[in-house]
Order: structure tokens, then C-alpha cells, then sequence
């Protein structure tokens, strides 16, 4: 899969869970440069997230500290948001990869209230400090002339509220 289909297929998660679709093919540009095998070994975050859980087989414990795919989804992240594939490795498969790295940045945005760049952050950890800002420069390059990135467009009336 190439990167025009790549990207299609991120823009398309993105609009499913309700987020802007350059936003999400720039984390994926970010954290992955759009290679769906990418994989990271967080070690740190093995000692402080992991080995406290009890009960997990040294394979799993290891894949949940790793950061897989397009959208470097940490595999503990998807484990406590349901995600129940035998394989943490599946995670590298673009449209499964895409669809849990939209549901969590969907929350992250949802627990920023909508910030963005705080949400970014979160997403990151705090690792780098220059991390949303690294984000939000590569959204301009997946924004079409013609379409409006979706913060950009008006909030919907809510029926029974006066706009001014």
C-alpha cells in the first residue's frame, strides 16, 4: 500500500471518529513518516505502566510497551480501550492501526476540551516539548484547496439556542 492510499485510508478514519483529517495524516507523518510497520520499544514505559499490572506473560507485557503502527498507538493504550486481538502486532494493519489511534486521539481531544494542542501533548506524553507544534506544521500539506480543515468550519446550531 503507497502513501496516496495510505493517506485516504487515514483521512477516511479520521472523518469516522469525527476528527480532522489532516490532523490525524499528521501524527501519522509525525510518529511514523507512513511506514504501518513501524514499531517502538518504550522501555521507561515498560517500568512505570506495565510491570506494575499483574498477571501478564512476558510477550504481552513487552508488546504493550511497544508503539505500533502509523499512528504509534501504544499496545497498553489500546488494551485499556478494549482491544482484544490476540496479536498487539495487528495494530500495524493501516485500517486497524487507524481506526484505534483515531478512537484514542478522539479522547484526548475530548478530555482537552477540543484543544488541540494540549491533546497533542497528551498524546505524546510530555516527551517532547516541541511535539504539537511539530504536529499542527504538517497539517497544511494534507488540506486540499478546495476543503476547509474541520475546525475551520461553522458549529452547527443547536436547536432551541439563539446564535448571535
Amino acid at each position: 500500500m503507497g502513501n496516496e492510499e495510505l493517506i485516504a485510508l487515514a483521512k477516511k478514519a479520521a472523518v469516522a471518529h469525527g476528527l480532522d483529517p489532516a490532523l490525524v495524516c499528521a501524527v501519522c507523518e509525525q510518529e511514523s513518516t507512513w511506514n504501518p510497520w513501524a514499531i517502538r520499544y518504550e522501555p521507561a514505559f515498560l517500568t512505570k505502566y506495565v510491570l506494575p499490572l499483574p498477571n501478564l506473560r512476558p510477550t504481552e507485557a513487552y508488546s504493550r510497551a511497544i508503539s505500533w503502527g502509523l499512528m504509534q498507538l501504544m499496545g497498553q493504550v489500546a488494551r485499556e480501550r478494549g482491544f482484544a486481538n490476540a496479536y498487539l502486532a495487528s495494530l500495524c494493519d493501516p485500517a486497524t492501526g487507524l481506526d484505534w489511534g483515531c478512537n484514542y486521539l478522539k479522547a484526548r481531544l475530548v478530555k482537552a476540551r477540543d484543544d488541540v494542542h494540549l491533546a497533542l501533548q497528551h498524546w505524546n506524553g510530555g516527551a517532547n516539548p516541541n511535539y504539537a507544534d511539530e504536529v499542527l506544521a504538517r497539517m497544511p500539506r494534507y488540506v486540499a484547496p478546495s476543503e476547509p480543515p474541520l475546525e475551520s468550519l461553522p458549529t452547527p446550531a443547536v436547536p432551541g439556542t439563539s446564535t448571535p
